[in-house]
């Protein structure tokens, strides 16, 4: 067989017929990973300090570093240095063929002067938005790089809001004390009036709805920025730097090309408010390794747009390596979505280590979204003190679905268009999982269930087990789960064509419950259903020939 860039995708190499099994499909494409293409710059360096710059943490150095970075790039790029010492600064603009190095033990400290941040038309959560200017941002380059082992803090706390929940007594009142706006119930607080103003306006910072820049100035305060920006630069690298303490998202990356992200450490508060570690989102070729994820929200996640305006502008974010990387706190480890409407695919997640996160590996998406999330490969994946599951795959994402209360959905009053999402192709090898509420769930619509998903060698200490929701073709092979509540362990609810083979388990009081007239086509194989309690239990019209290969 010839070799065929990955590119072109799995499923194209399926309809040719080259594949028999999946495990060729797994076996040929961990073979033939993106390549993804770094930078290289000129030796020629620039120090700050030529340009007046002074690390006495009271200059603001925003003119003086962004007059290096641009001349840098005016006589054809090169380094520009940020020596050791605490840089004061307001946003900085990347220039074409620069590497902006961050010393060891230099702080580039963004200030907390919001009126250095101008009002700009940016993107948030997938929808062109007005933003404050990003502490550091580039559009429409080419050759560039954040290198060093500095640090880069976006003093995020003088931009979010938090309840008061989220802190201690102590930390809650030198909060009050310092200034903002307490909530009339006591419950949060917020940076100030314009914050405030924001929150309460419907439609504050849309863009199209015939509003400018200027008439959003009122709720300045209310548009966080994410703290590093990149769109539609090509060639970027990110390679041993500390990004922290981003007002909102840490990094984000939009329509980029070759991107490498190397040994760096991304850090927010756990309590940060949507202080996603890194999102990339609508960008190709892409390489994330040996780095370190402390986030508020999502470690590492993968998104390609929101709804109809995310679909208009059709970019999957695709040919992705996430490999031999730590996600401490965070809502999920490895993500994709919620916003993932220009569709993700070819995408490979490997020795990767969770360390008390949310959720393991989380793809969450919901009607509206549309898309298609394909051929995703991911194994070796060690999980640590998961709060609730290892493995989630959920089509409800701020929503109930029909399954949570134990009910069964047997009516699809939903038709399929553009707007319904897809899960499909996912082929996952060697979790192990020490501590989580739940193993997995499985959580299709109605209307379009989750498909072809494989999961296999896979070891799961967890308080609950396995729920199968709305779901096609779905392998789980050589897996063990030792769970605490075990009545039943595995849950099926509507599903078809699943098949279970060699499950291994601790007591249990039922092994398998089978509800919905949708549940049909479901193996048993290589099990020894004989060392539960209850072997299977049928409801909901779900029939009892539904299941086969019982022991």
């Amino acid at each position: 067989m010839s070799v065929i860039k990955i590119r072109f995708g799995v499923a194209v190499l399926l309809l040719a017929g080259c594949f028999t099994s999946q495990a060729q499909v797994r076996q040929y494409s961990w073979q033939h990973l993106p390549q993804v293409s770094k930078p290289s710059f000129k030796k020629d360096t620039i120090n700050i300090l030529k340009y007046g710059a002074k690390a006495d943490g009271i200059t603001l150095n925003t003119t003086s570093i962004n007059k290096a970075i641009a001349a840098c790039s005016a006589k054809g790029g090169g380094v520009v240095l940020i020596p050791q010492g605490l840089w004061l600064t307001g946003p900085l603009v990347m220039k074409s063929n620069v590497n902006l190095h961050v010393s060891r033990a230099a702080l580039l400290q963004f200030t907390d002067d919001k009126s250095q941040y101008k009002l700009v038309e940016g993107n948030y959560e997938g929808h062109a938005a007005v933003r404050n200017q990003s502490p550091i941002s580039g559009t429409d380059l080419t050759n560039i790089a954040i290198t060093g082992e500095g640090i880069i803090d976006g003093h995020g706390e003088v931009w979010r809001a938090i309840s008061k929940e989220r802190l201690t007594e102590a930390e809650w009142k030198k909060l009050v004390a310092s200034g903002g706006v307490v909530s009339e119930n006591g419950k949060s607080w917020y940076p100030s009036e314009s914050y405030v103003s924001g929150l309460k306006t419907p439609g504050a910072g849309v863009i199209g709805n015939g509003k400018t820049l200027k008439d959003n100035e009122p709720f300045k305060d209310f548009f966080r920025p994410n703290m590093l920006v990149l769109t539609n630069c090509k060639k970027v690298l990110l390679q041993g730097v500390t990004l922290q303490n981003s007002p909102a998202w840490d990094i984000h990356t939009l329509l980029c090309e070759d991107l490498t992200v190397q040994n760096a450490r991304v850090r927010n508060p756990w309590n940060a408010q949507n202080g996603d570690g890194i999102d990339v989102e609508s960008c190709r070729n892409v390489l994330i390794e040996g780095s370190t994820f402390d986030a508020g929200d999502d470690g590492i996640c993968i998104k390609s747009g929101r709804d109809e305006e995310g679909r208009k502008r059709g970019k999957p974010t695709e040919n992705i390596i996430v490999r031999d990387n730590v996600v401490y706190r965070a809502h999920g480890g490895f993500v994709i979505g919620s916003e993932m409407s220009g569709g993700a695919r070819n995408i490979f997640v490997s020795n990767c280590t969770f360390i008390g996160t949310d959720i393991g590996l989380r793809f969450k998406t919901t009607r509206g979204r549309g898309g298609v999330v394909e051929n995703i490969f991911i194994k070796d994946i060690a999980m640590k003190d998961i709060l609730h599951e290892a493995i989630l795959f959920d089509m409800y994402y701020g929503g109930k679905s029909p399954g949570e209360d134990d009910n069964v959905n047997d009516q699809v009053v939903v038709p399929v268009t553009e707007a319904t999402p897809s899960f499909r192709k996912f082929y996952v090898d060697n979790v192990v999982c020490n501590g989580a509420e739940k193993a997995l769930m499985i959580r299709g619509l109605p209307e379009m269930g989750i498909k072809d998903i494989h999961i296999e060698n896979s070891t799961f200490k967890t308080v609950k087990g396995a729920d199968v929701i709305e779901a096609q073709d779905v392998f789980l092979k050589n897996i063990h789960l030792e769970s605490k509540e075990t009545s039943p362990l595995i849950n099926v609810q509507n599903s078809s064509s699943i098949t279970f083979d060699h499950i291994t388990y601790g007591d249990t009081q039922l092994l398998l419950k089978i509800s919905g007239k949708k549940s049909q086509q479901i193996k048993l194989l290589n099990t020894d259903a004989s060392k539960a309690k209850n072997k299977v239990e049928f409801g909901s019209g779900a029939a009892e020939n539904s299941l086969t290969g019982l022991k």
